[in-house]
């Protein structure tokens, strides 16, 4: 679904539908169908189109400080995949690949040594429908290894191919792992992941009754617009968030998952 209603891919269609119209010898339509593709392109590349939609998903889920954070018990940190290459690049190099979502895995390396007696989950097998390589879960530990802190709690699910599999594997784990107050309320836990999949993210955890403070990262938007800045490839990357966000919170709702 996704593939069908980004932008950058109805250029093609509309290329190969003009040129359909031309082998027909329908010039009027062939050259409307041109100077839609055109209009479809500086839809991508200008960067506002974009932005002040992906802004607003950034937005929805307010940033909680490391202040706030630190001012109440927590269970520990959890962690999101969709950063990580699932593909044969680790089996074949023995390195790890990392998407441009690098930011869940640094800050992930921050909170780990800011609160080293908190445990933390990574959650992922991999978002791919035909997923080659180990999971990023396993990528995940061997970078924690790599970064000198496998001495730390650390806890790997790898079975999730989607967000709502990564809490739903996740919630025993949370139970078993997290610490309770007092009157016996499970403590939350602080949870990494992109600032547009935060929201749906927290949608899902609060519908399974499960509490997080958000610490998204990897913004992509600004405060201010970027009215003068066209960029093609900047753009493509905007509409691919933003779209999968929306189908996603779609089809989550449609489904009953949020």
């Amino acid at each position: 679904m996704q593939l069908a209603i980004e932008p950058l891919n109805w250029v093609i269609v509309i290329v190969v539908l003009s040129l359909l119209f031309l082998a027909l010898r329908k010039q009027h339509l062939s050259k409307r169908f041109l100077l839609l593709a055109l209009a479809d392109l500086l839809l991508i590349g200008w960067l506002p189109t974009s932005e002040v939609f992906l802004r607003a998903l950034e937005d929805a889920s307010p940033k909680a400080s490391f202040t706030q954070a630190s001012d109440q018990p927590l269970s520990g940190i959890i962690i999101l995949g969709g950063a990580i290459e699932g593909s044969d690049i680790f089996t074949d190099r023995g390195e790890v690949s990392i998407y441009a979502s690098a930011e869940r895995i640094t800050k992930a390396f921050e909170l780990i040594r800011k609160y080293p007696q908190l445990p933390f989950i990574f959650s992922g097998f991999s978002g791919r429908l035909s997923p080659k390589g180990p999971s990023e879960a396993d990528a995940f530990k061997q970078l924690i290894t790599e970064q000198g802190l496998a001495d730390r709690s650390g806890y790997y699910e790898n079975q999730s191919r989607n967000t709502y599999e990564n809490v739903l594997y996740l919630k025993p784990m949370m139970a078993q792992v997290g610490q309770q107050n007092i009157d016996g309320t499970p403590q939350p836990w602080l949870l990494i992941t992109s600032a547009s999949h935060m929201y749906r993210a927290l949608k899902i955890f609060e519908k399974q009754d499960l509490s997080v403070i958000p610490i998204p990262v990897d913004y992509q938007t600004a405060k201010n617009l970027r009215w003068g800045t066209f960029d093609l490839e900047e753009g493509v990357q905007n509409w691919n968030k933003l779209t999968h966000e929306v189908l996603g919170l779609l089809a989550y709702w449609i489904t009953g998952k949020i």
